[in-house]
């Protein structure tokens, strides 16, 4: 795992987004597709933009995958998943994807779950782009996260601290519209990922952030197991970083 720190979040979302660029560039260069995984969130808004408007990419060589999704969520609520990732970069690509896989949590999430885990067996990730939560998840895998489960997709359960962080960058009115369930890839499945590309701005992050650079590796700080993946890279803002020394 490499950590990098940038003075302002604009810069660090062009650098992580350029480092994403180059690695799926590579990739089609030496195989002629690739494959993604996509985070959502107010943390990777700035990611997202500078990935999409990229001329640089065949997209139509590009099969992207959804990283997580509520439960029970209309795909036209403004906090849908499904939603946020057909507005801030699907739509916004020069190519269409070769092929987005959506998930779909208004119905059976373990037969979605088993659905896409399917397709995800056959497509295995080169780029995996993510971000931390306040509470130190990855994905939606709240602490204490499944470090075990080999199953690409889970349902989960989100604790008060992932659902209040939603409140809080503004998706909901109120905790209790905040859904308690959740479609989430899995802590095994994100770091099969050939490379990932961690994305974390803001000073309510520095916390986590430190934890998960700094501390054990442990179910209790779920994003820690990128210490264990050697082509994890890190990019984080000067607030983000603010706790960890000599940064």
């Amino acid at each position: 795992m490499k950590v990098r720190v940038f003075e302002t979040t604009e810069e660090m979302a062009r650098q992580a987004a350029a480092h994403g660029l180059s690695l799926i560039r590579e990739t089609l260069e030496d195989r002629g597709s690739a494959n993604i995984v996509l985070a959502t969130g107010a943390s990777q808004f700035d990611l997202l933009k500078s990935l999409a408007t990229s001329k640089q990419i065949a997209w139509n060589r590009v099969t992207a995958f959804h990283l997580d999704e509520y439960a029970d969520l209309s795909i036209d609520h403004p906090a849908s998943f499904r939603l946020y990732l057909w507005q801030r970069f699907v739509s916004r690509l020069p190519l269409p994807l070769r092929a987005f896989y959506y998930l779909d949590g208004e119905g059976d999430c373990v037969a979605e779950c088993g659905r896409v885990g399917r397709i995800i067996k056959q497509h295995p990730v080169d780029v995996a782009f993510v971000g931390i939560g306040e509470n130190g998840h990855l994905a939606f895998n709240d602490p204490p996260a499944d470090f075990e489960t080999e199953e690409p997709y889970i349902v989960v359960q989100l604790d008060k601290a992932c659902r209040r962080q939603q409140l809080g960058e503004g998706w909901f009115t109120r905790l209790e519209e905040v859904p308690r369930k959740a479609i989430s890839m899995s802590i095994q499945q994100i770091i099969k990922s050939k490379a990932i590309v961690c994305t974390v701005p803001d000073e309510r992050k520095a916390v986590a952030v430190y934890n998960a650079v700094r501390g054990a590796v442990t179910p209790e700080v779920p994003a820690s197991i990128l210490q264990r993946h050697e082509q994890a890279q890190i990019f984080l803002d000067r607030p983000a970083a603010s706790l960890l020394p000599n940064r």
